[in-house]
């Protein structure tokens, strides 16, 4: 899949981040002045008037239909269109006070000269109260990638069939069924497309320095959901945040956004294959030589990954019981050893290698060779080698032929070969014939954003900015949460997921900088799957209860 292929290389963009960003020369680094400190407290509100397209105008398609959820008959109302949305910084009242009347002159008024139209999906339960009904908003990752991958394989009324078991789906014609784990039955939906992605557009000068960033995305992302609860009446509605993959640190940047920033505090935020630190990222982990910490919260992915193929003699029957053993050592003897560096002794060394070895399946002298230190590509390539295949990345229970026998790391991800034909192929097919959108416009599963991407992001308290080696948004749901205690956040993963693995999840939400107290606060759910979870019926059935009784337990009415 695209949007996780492209987690790594945002993960190397950070690396390759300017040392400082642009301040006055009077300002210490990290150090904002006293007007900016005051400032700091909270993100910039926005201050773009919603729709107010000059380059685009809002579109607006609705279909009706029916969906049984677990025998339940969900009558519903779907909506495909857009809402237009400008760049942080767009101040409506400048630009209507130089340019009174309609016209092109979208900078007037010494505003940025870009806009996007976002396009989104939204399904609405028929009958239900708004006040009484919750609404999730709900995305996929990249950056860059389109939400079809969660619209047809998780939450909407239909879902793509496709291979479950690791093996590739057959060429079309591929089938849409009704969703018996769709999210209706406790949730209106609105499936979002990031700008530039699907239908999502973006136009004007320098459109993709306006949107393509981590905090001009999450800029672009709050004022479309500002814009849709006016345009819909869901102000009071209980409100839920869902991301995956990506999509998990843009909900971190955007709930602080909305908590903050707008004084609009949700009831959940729902996080599937999260990587908020991406120094904790596996994929290219060899380029930030030092810092170990992204080995050890790889390894249990590692060895479950073994544990599926049943490459581990005597390991415990379940899944949980050997998780549990593996996470002991990657935190305990192995996380000693790597900070030892060049002073561990050899026989320590080849014993720690023989472990590892017993765990992952991987050849001791092997181990040995990288130093104990194997990065995500290396596993992917090395597990299977002796067969001629790759892993996947996204899935580890899918593989497929070598393209490069002789590489060092996997060439692709056999996982995203298997079922992207299938998601593109329906979600087009579906879009056109049962929503009515799309006539005369390309559909575009992902977008390049990375020659673009702006890595640099302004955490809370710092008013000035203040660039990392990394991205890291762990301060911004930590701050989130803090001012609204209670905000209920769910992490939901895949035992089988190298792109974003298991158990960094679990270290990055264990790290949170905020009291001991709002810990209870974050739930954890893992499936026998890998990055899409819902790409096993099986898994995709846990999460569906799992995620009902979430929102059913959370936003304090009936629905």
């Amino acid at each position: 899949m695209l949007a996780g292929a492209a987690l790594s290389f945002v993960a190397g963009v950070a690396l390759a981040q300017p040392p400082a960003a642009e301040r006055p020369a009077d300002r210490p680094a990290g150090r904002p002045a006293s007007a900016a400190q005051a400032e700091s407290k909270k993100p910039d509100a926005a201050t773009a008037e919603p729709n107010a397209g000059v380059l685009f105008k809002p579109e607006h398609f609705e279909s009706e239909g029916v969906v049984t959820v677990e025998g339940q008959a969900i009558p519903y109302r779907a909506v495909a269109g857009t809402i237009v949305v400008h760049p942080r910084g767009w101040d409506d009242a400048a630009r209507k006070e130089a340019a009174p009347g309609p016209g092109a002159n979208l900078g007037a008024g010494g505003n940025p000269e870009a806009e996007a139209a976002m396009f989104y999906t939204a399904y609405f339960k028929k009958g239900a109260p708004a006040a009484d009904r919750p609404i999730t908003f709900i995305y996929n990752g990249g950056p860059g990638s389109s939400t079809m991958w969660l619209h047809l394989g998780a939450w909407g009324p239909k879902r793509i069939v496709t291979a479950d078991n690791g093996a590739h789906t057959p060429a079309a014609p591929y089938s849409l069924v009704n969703n018996s784990y769709s999210m209706m039955d406790v949730s209106d939906m609105v499936f979002i497309d990031a700008p530039g992605a699907g239908f999502s557009r973006i136009a004007g000068r320098d459109k993709e320095k306006a949107f393509w960033g981590v905090d001009e995305d999450g800029a672009a992302f709050t004022q479309f959901i500002l814009a849709f609860l006016s345009q819909y009446g869901r102000w009071n509605s209980p409100k839920y945040l869902f991301g995956e993959s990506y999509g998990t640190p843009r909900s971190a940047v955007l709930i602080n956004n909305l908590e903050t920033g707008e004084d609009v505090d949700f009831n959940g935020v729902i996080l599937l294959s999260q990587i908020l630190n991406f120094a904790l990222s596996v994929d290219g982990a060899e380029n930030n030589p030092g810092s170990d910490q992204a080995y050890i919260t790889a390894l249990p992915t590692y060895a479950a990954s073994a544990w599926a193929r049943k490459l581990v003699p005597g390991a415990p029957a379940t899944i949980e019981a050997y998780m549990k053993e593996v996470e002991d050592f990657a935190t305990g003897d192995y996380a000693v050893a790597l900070q030892k560096g060049s002073e561990l002794d050899p026989a320590k060394k080849r014993q720690i290698a023989e472990r590892y070895a017993h765990y992952t399946g991987l050849p001791a002298a092997y181990v040995l060779r990288a130093d104990l230190r194997i990065t995500g590509g290396e596993f992917e390539k090395e597990l299977q080698v002796d067969q001629g295949l790759t892993t996947g990345r996204l899935d580890t229970r899918f593989s497929g032929p070598d393209l490069d026998p002789l590489s060092k790391e996997a060439s692709y991800d056999p996982q995203s070969s298997a079922l992207s034909s299938a998601y593109v192929s329906a979600f087009n097919d579906y879009a056109r014939k049962t929503l009515g959108y799309g006539e005369g416009k390309v559909f575009k599963p992902s977008v390049n954003v990375f020659r673009f991407w702006d890595n640099n992001h302004t955490p809370p308290g710092r008013g000035g900015g203040s660039p990392r080696a990394m991205l890291n948004v762990m301060p911004d749901l930590a701050n989130a949460m803090k001012q609204n205690p209670g905000l209920k956040v769910m992490l939901l993963g895949g035992y089988y997921d190298l792109a974003t693995p298991f158990y960094e999840g679990w270290y990055e939400m264990h790290h949170l900088p905020m009291p001991d107290n709002l810990q209870p606060n974050i739930s954890y759910h893992y499936y026998e799957s890998g990055h899409m979870v819902y790409a096993k019926e099986s898994s995709l059935k846990a999460m569906h209860d799992d995620v009902a009784a979430f929102i059913s337990k959370t936003h304090g009415t009936a629905h």
